[in-house]
């Protein structure tokens, strides 16, 4: 289960005052806060926010398929889609850092230069090395964000994306390749990854999305691996093909929606990602036997008896 925003200020054992108590997911958020981080280790889970950090103090950060000593000031990249632990190891944890949600991030920044970035990526280097000119441009950046936060200026949120989009920059202008250390379990994690990404492609939010990773390509390219190696890995860890764990789930997903929602079969081959029916029909009864006009009309049947 994914750590929510709520339960993160309860475990850190701190508050915002405009959470309250109605925080919803469909509502953007966004916070900044000065980082003071207990010692000891920080369970390795998901989070379903995303969170920028300016690290100071040492620690060890796992994540996905790797561990990597953080000794010096750094800047840390999170999202929901990579699981991650932090393990103290000085005492003294200072820094800064920021919080927001998935409506806070707008779509088009997604599919824009920072669509490559190590906010949105799942893979590639989360941990960025700073100097000391670099820690007080960072620290300056933070600052700001403070002072907008508490403002009452009505598009705040908007001043604020672009301190966010000034510390991505500042990231990827002096990204290099880190040390990191592969887990044991590589192909492991690997596994895990795809898997959770492929579930939380779901359910699809039509009509308002429909799915867009639908080839073991889409999902190599979101993970940033060739396909070819996130087809061995999947194939050695699970014994299915990349494809067929995502048809699978498609074909869950689909069955769902025929069985529980109101959705035309048109409605439901569209939100999928087919636009043709009836590759959409061949696509349901190869891999159930039966066409979803039948699954349809046997639940209706099922319901007049």
């Amino acid at each position: 289960m994914s750590e929510s925003i709520p339960q993160f200020y309860k475990r850190i054992q701190r508050c915002d005052p405009q959470l309250g108590t109605t925080y919803s997911k469909e509502r953007p958020y966004f916070n900044v806060l000065s980082r003071q981080c207990n010692f000891g280790t920080v369970q390795f889970s998901y989070r379903d926010f995303y969170k920028v950090t300016l690290i100071i103090g040492v620690g060890k950060l796992y994540y996905a398929d790797k561990w990597i000593l953080v000794n010096r000031p750094a800047m840390l990249f999170s999202n929901p889609l990579v699981p991650y632990a932090w393990e103290s190891i000085s005492e003294e944890q200072k820094g800064m850092f920021c919080i927001f949600n998935e409506q806070f991030v707008q779509s088009e920044e997604k599919n824009s230069s920072l669509a490559n970035s190590p906010l949105f990526k799942v893979t590639g280097d989360k941990v960025f090395f700073l100097d000391n000119t670099q820690i007080t441009k960072v620290l300056d950046i933070y600052t700001k964000m403070q002072e907008e936060n508490q403002s009452d200026y009505v598009n705040k949120h908007d001043v604020l994306r672009c301190y966010l989009h000034l510390l991505i920059h500042t990231a990827l202008k002096m990204q290099e390749s880190n040390k990191y250390e592969s887990h044991p379990n590589a192909s492991q994690r690997i596994t895990e990854l795809f898997t959770e990404l492929l579930d939380r492609q779901f359910p699809v939010d039509y009509p308002h999305s429909v799915l867009s990773l639908r080839t073991p390509a889409d999902y190599a390219n979101r993970l940033s691996i060739h396909v070819n190696h996130l087809n061995k890995v999947v194939k050695d860890t699970t014994g299915k093909t990349t494809s067929t764990m995502i048809a699978e789930r498609i074909i869950k997903e689909c069955t769902q929606y025929l069985l529980h929602s109101n959705f035309s079969i048109s409605e439901i081959a569209y939100s999928l990602g087919f636009e043709n029916i009836a590759y959409f029909s061949k696509f349901y009864r190869k891999h159930t036997g039966k066409s979803p006009s039948e699954i349809r009309e046997q639940q209706l049947f099922d319901l007049c008896k």
